[in-house]
């Protein structure tokens, strides 16, 4: 399968992504670019956006930027900086770049936006498996 192609099949799969609202606005080999709007009951008792709403977003982000090389490539380690907080209706967009690929590990940066401010940083290293994409 094409590149290109996995992370529209793995959106396909994924009913979580589906439920948050997660569209997929372009994506290349090595890069995904998501975005999706922070509803109502995305909210905390402080009426901001979960911090997992962000660390969601720019999750699945990073699992399909690091798919796109043909293999199943699955997570091994995260962490994210939640850097603004957010409020209902923002418009989120997550960037992910992998920032280095070796035989075994890719390690991802992703920078989530809302319009041009960065609201969080999430990095993060991914195991790619053996199993291609079909």
């Amino acid at each position: 399968m094409q590149g290109e192609k996995i992370p529209h099949k793995m959106l396909s799969l994924d009913p979580f992504s589906q439920w948050l609202g997660i569209e997929i606005l372009e994506c290349e080999i090595g890069r995904c670019r998501l975005g999706m709007t922070v509803k109502k009951q995305m909210l905390n008792s402080m009426g901001k956006a979960h911090g997992g709403i962000s660390y969601a977003l720019a999750d699945t982000a990073f699992g399909f930027a690091a798919n796109t090389h043909g293999k199943y490539a699955v997570s091994i380690e995260t962490s994210i900086n939640h850097i603004e907080a957010l409020d209902e209706g923002d418009y989120l967009i997550a960037v992910s770049v992998i920032e280095k690929v070796k035989n075994k590990l890719g390690f991802n940066i992703v920078e989530v936006k809302r319009d041009n401010e960065l609201v969080a940083l999430f990095k993060g290293i991914v195991y790619r498996t053996q199993k291609d994409w079909e």
